[in-house]
This record gives structure tokens, sequence and C-alpha cells, in this order.
């Protein structure tokens, strides 16, 4: 665990390291397609604005000067599959970015979807040293959270402070200069499985460039895509990629569970290809030009032309009612919605204050998907798209970008995590009193 937290403190400085040269880029490693965008920081900017909600209003310090998109390729349920089929593809994103941005980037943030994320809960408590709350005593507090047990093979993608009470008030942002004698706060903490991360790094390392950073794909996507005040008083994001369909809840602006499940717009292609009998890429074709999930009459009328290269001129020249395609598509994607209300009853999601649920990503774009996904999850939804940021391509304005997006509002505007305090790492809660105390019950 130690390594990742100097890790995490690494990429921490690459980080700062990109802000000062100007020029940064993120990626998103998605099973559909993996995009880069090129982002240049204006140093004046940084400091006049220094909130996320500023870039939202149209103030952000950086630009969108390059993008690059391009067919994923190696990737499986936002996991790495194949290390070199991926790094060919990643390397092609990043160099259209470049050239695009007539500039060459070292620095990269990442983003994916995949590593069967975990949620915990966390909470610390510790004594304030000069009456005034300052980084130190942050970081004491931060250090007596007992970590959970996370199971063999996985680490910390983040690791987040969401709440923090200073003697009889609570929900305090950032206690750092005011008053108080008892310091408590409450972390969300996010595990994935270690193998995925090592993949990720392996491929970056392959293509020559510096990891400046980390994210879950469902964190960013929610960043991106739910509003303030959405944000603020409880909503749940659903992005909805090829090989994975995301889920974070966000209260208090801050994210408090996140999970992920392993189906996505990709397994609605392959059921109408293997329906229909016909290749994934005529399957992919049909399901973006003809899809939908609730039918009427005139489905039954309009007839779909299935071309086929098979030289029987019958089979090459078969029809489909769209009814029949709807009728394909439909249990897949309620199957998938079925999924997404398990885990938001295990979260508790039907607690919070308000229960507004986004769509996002780009197997969100079906039609009919919001009414049928308001009758399953049983809440409000509504369609999500990312925010506006300065230079941003129109062709990158839609639901399929959310995640870069949301990524360079992070790259920009980062929350606070465990690693940006000065914590020793002989501190780290790995070696808590706590779980000793249980390691030496459970062993003697």
């Amino acid at each position: 665990m130690n390594n990742l937290y100097h890790m995490q403190r690494a990429m921490r400085a690459k980080r700062q390291e990109a802000l000062r040269r100007g020029v940064m880029a993120v990626l998103d490693v998605g099973s559909y397609k993996i995009s880069c965008l090129v982002l240049r920081f204006d140093e004046t900017g940084m400091a006049y604005s220094t909130d996320r909600q500023a870039a939202l209003a149209g103030q952000s310090a950086f630009r969108v000067i390059g993008m690059g998109t391009t067919r994923s390729r190696g990737v499986r349920f936002g996991e790495i599959d194949t290390v070199q089929e991926t790094e060919r593809a990643i390397r092609t994103a990043v160099q259209t970015a470049q050239k695009m941005a007539h500039t060459r980037v070292d620095h990269v943030m990442v983003a994916f979807a995949g590593a069967r994320p975990r949620s915990y809960g966390m909470a610390g408590e510790t004594i304030v040293q000069d009456k005034t709350v300052q980084d130190d005593d942050v970081a004491r507090a931060l250090a007596s959270c007992d970590l959970p047990d996370l199971g063999e093979g996985r680490e910390v993608l983040h690791a987040q402070p969401v709440n923090f009470s200073l003697d009889h008030r609570t929900g305090l942002y950032d206690p750092r200069g005011q008053v108080g004698e008892r310091l408590a706060v409450d972390m969300h903490l996010l595990s994935v499985e270690a193998n995925a991360i090592e993949a990720l790094l392996y491929c970056v390392k392959r293509c020559d460039l510096e990891l400046a950073g980390l994210a879950s794909s469902p964190y960013v996507a929610g960043v991106s895509s739910l509003v303030e005040d959405e944000q603020e008083l409880g909503a749940a994001c659903l992005d909805m990629g090829g090989g994975a369909t995301g889920l974070s809840i966000f209260m208090k602006k801050h994210m408090i569970y996140a999970d992920t499940v392993r189906m996505g717009g990709d397994h609605v292609t392959s059921d109408i290809s293997q329906a229909l009998q016909i290749p994934m890429t005529h399957a992919e074709r049909i399901k973006t030009r003809f899809g939908g999930l609730v039918a009427t009459g005139m489905d039954d009328r309009e007839m779909i032309e299935l071309h086929g290269n098979t030289g029987d001129w019958n089979y090459d020249r078969r029809h489909v009612s769209r009814a029949e395609l709807i009728g394909v598509m439909r249990p897949r994607v309620e199957e998938i919605l079925e999924e997404v209300r398990a885990r938001l009853d295990a979260a508790g999601f039907d607690h919070l204050p308000s229960q507004r649920i986004v769509l996002t990503g780009g197997g969100s774009q079906v039609p009919g998907l919001d009414g049928l996904a308001s009758r399953i999850l049983g809440n409000q939804v509504r369609l999500g798209r990312p925010m506006r940021v300065q230079g941003l391509p129109q062709s990158a304005c839609g639901p399929a970008f959310s995640t870069s997006v949301g990524l360079s509002l992070f790259a920009a505007y980062p929350q606070d995590e465990w690693w940006d305090f000065d914590i020793p790492a002989e501190s780290y809660p790995a070696r808590s009193l706590k779980r000793a105390v249980r390691w030496f019950r459970d062993n003697w």
C-alpha cells in the first residue's frame, strides 16, 4: 500500500510540472473508443479561478487545443485485454491530438471504467493543536482513519475527504483556518483491482508518456454531466459506455459511491449481430441509425435492409422490421438498468434528499432510453451532456465525451485526495492501532 501512496504523490508532482509547462493531455481509455484531448493552461487563469464551477461558467483556466479519437482495440469491459493493440490505439489518438495542437505532450492523465471498483466509507478524528486548523491537523485526521480490508490484489484509486466536522459544526467543505478543538473527517475510498492499474501503467509507459494522474470514469463523467445543484443535493450519474456502465453518486459536491456494471452498448450490438446473423460492423450501423427501445404501430411497417456479402442474393437482401430490432435491443438494456437499480438500492440512494438520475455516455443516445430508465429506476431521469469548455470541438460536445471533458476539469481543479497532505508513510492507516489489534485477536 505504501508503494501506491508514493506513486500517487509522484503523479501529483508530475501534474504540477505539466501545469508549469502549460500543456498536458487527458486520455479516456474506453471499450469502444480511445479519445485524447490536449489542454493548454493559462497561469493567470489558474491564479484567477480556483473553483471547478467557474470552469462550468466559461471561465476555465485551460483551453482545448487538440483532439484525437480512434476505435478502441484490446480493451474489454473497460480493462486492457491486449497490451499491444491498446498501445497502438493510444499512440494513434495521442499523435492525432498532437498534430492538431502543433505541440508535443509528455504528461497525460488517464481515466478508465473497469477494474471492478468498490466504495468504502471511513471516519477519523483528531485534536487541533493550536486551536486553528492547519494542514497538519487535517493530515492527522486523515491518518486516524482505519483502512478497511480491501482484499487481495486491490489498490486505492481515490481517497477523498467528503465532510469535515469541527466541534459541533459539520458539513464543512474546508476547515483550514477555522477555530476549534476537535476535528473529524468522513472519507470516501474507492479501490480497484491492482492488475488493471498495472496493465494501464505499462501501456502508458510504452507510449513514452509520463502519467500525471489516474481517475475513475464514473467519477469524472459525473463531474462534467451533473449541474451544480445536482452535485449539491444528491444525484446519480449513469455513464453508459461500450463495454461497461459506470455508476457514481454525488452529494455535497463530492462523490460518495461508485460502481461499474460489466455490460454496455457493445453487448446490445452483439445481441443484434447474433439475432439477425449479420457482422458486428453492420449491427453497429443498424443500431445507430434505426435503433430504439419503444415500439409504435409505425415500426411494424418500417423495414430495414440487411446487407450481406455471402454471395446468396436472397440471404444478402433480407429485411427486418424496426419493431423486431427494438425487440432485440430492449431486453439487454432492461437487464443493464435492472442491475443498476440493484446497485442503487445497495448504496442507499433512496435516502438522498434529491434522487435525480442523469444518463450520459455513448450508449445513452438510444431513443426512448430516458422513458425506459424512468420506469425501471423509478426516479427523475434526464439525458446529460458534458459542460462546454473553451476550445472544445463541436464533435466532442456529445454525451460520448463526458469522461474526456470531466477528466479535463479534474486535471485543472482536482479535489483534495489523501496524498495531497503531508501524511508520513508510517502513519498510513494500513498500520493503524485498530488494524493491529484486530490482527492480534484473529491470530492468537
